[in-house]
């Protein structure tokens, strides 16, 4: 009878590929276990990223980086068991055919994890665009506020600079206008003045003239009056026989133009110089004392304007052209 190593030489050979066949296909069980943990992990919500809160300060900070939860790393395969020396060859057996699965997409899901990151890094560009943008529009509304602000300022300084000038003008323009208005009030008074003296001087020469001319008229026809008389009668005369005075004559002239009702107290006197023509007609009249009442010194003066005429003496002349009159209320 044959012995077993008799026989190993019509053995058939063994199969050296039966043991790395077994290492893959354990380390094909091993990633396929850790490929589906980490698929579930990834497709399982993400509680951090579902509140969002968008924080504004009145200066402005940069936000953190986002927390960005990276894949576990997968783990190492498992070191390849030392082999054993080769046992004696067993009997002839066929071999459990093996099926490994195929190597999870590991390709798809790393291209979904870069996808899903840069599509965030895009949120994340797009909102602080958006916050930029708010914040420099603010800046730009409340620069524009305060230059507008600033330019309404100036310009109420402006106006009140142009207001402060236009008063200023106005004022001066009032004085000017008042100076010139009091210089030609001034030169008014000066003409009226120069011509109420050159009036009287030329009254004054008339009336001298006048007289002369009555002294030579007189002289001429015979008069008897001494050279520094007054009067215009040929010879001097008086009251004939029982007939009223000259002054009594003149008195009934002119007590009905006097108009004086006022209460008075006491008989006060004004003296009036009043100069007449030939034939009575009065050219002037002059307060020469007043009797210390305004209200009769100008009635009076008044009562002589009215008569504007003197009568005639019972002679049927004047006397003088020349008379003083004392007038009372009283009499």
């Amino acid at each position: 009878m044959l012995s077993a190593t008799d026989r190993l030489e019509f053995a058939p050979v063994p199969d050296k590929g039966s043991l790395r066949a077994f290492a893959l296909a354990v380390l094909a069980h091993i990633l396929l276990i850790a490929a589906l943990t980490w698929g579930v992990n990834w497709k399982r919500s993400d509680e951090a990223a579902s509140f969002e809160a968008e924080l504004w300060t009145s200066v402005p900070q940069q936000a953190a980086p986002k927390l960005v939860e990276v894949a576990p790393p997968l783990p190492a395969p498992a070191p390849l068991p030392t082999p054993a020396p080769a046992p004696p060859p067993p009997p002839p057996v066929k071999a459990p055919e093996v099926k490994v699965s195929p190597p999870a997409p590991d390709v798809d899901i790393a291209l979904e994890q870069e996808k899903k990151r840069k599509l965030q890094q895009q949120l994340k560009q797009v909102e602080e665009q958006k916050a930029e943008k708010l914040r420099d529009k603010r800046e730009a509304e409340l620069q524009a506020k305060k230059e507008k602000e600033l330019d309404r300022k100036k310009a109420k300084e402006l106006q009140a600079k142009e207001d402060l000038a236009t008063r200023k003008a106005l004022e001066e323009a009032r004085k000017a206008e008042a100076r010139k208005q009091e210089s030609k009030d001034q030169e008014k008074q000066k003409l009226a003045a120069a011509a109420t003296e050159k009036q009287k001087q030329a009254a004054a020469a008339s009336d001298k003239e006048r007289q002369a001319a009555m002294k030579r008229m007189m002289g001429l026809a015979g008069a008897t009056g001494t050279a520094d008389a007054k009067g215009s009668a040929q010879r001097s005369s008086g009251p004939r026989g029982n007939s009223t005075t000259y002054g009594a004559i003149v008195r009934a002239a002119i007590k009905p133009n006097v108009v004086f009702t006022d209460e008075i107290v006491g008989n006060p006197m004004a003296t009036i110089e009043v100069r007449l023509t030939l034939d009575g007609t009065v050219i002037s009249q002059r307060l020469t004392k007043p009797s210390g009442n305004n209200e009769w010194d100008e009635a009076a003066i008044k009562a002589i304007i009215r008569t504007a005429t003197m009568p005639r003496d019972i002679d049927g002349r004047i006397p003088d052209t020349t008379l003083i009159l004392e007038m009372r209320p009283r009499n």
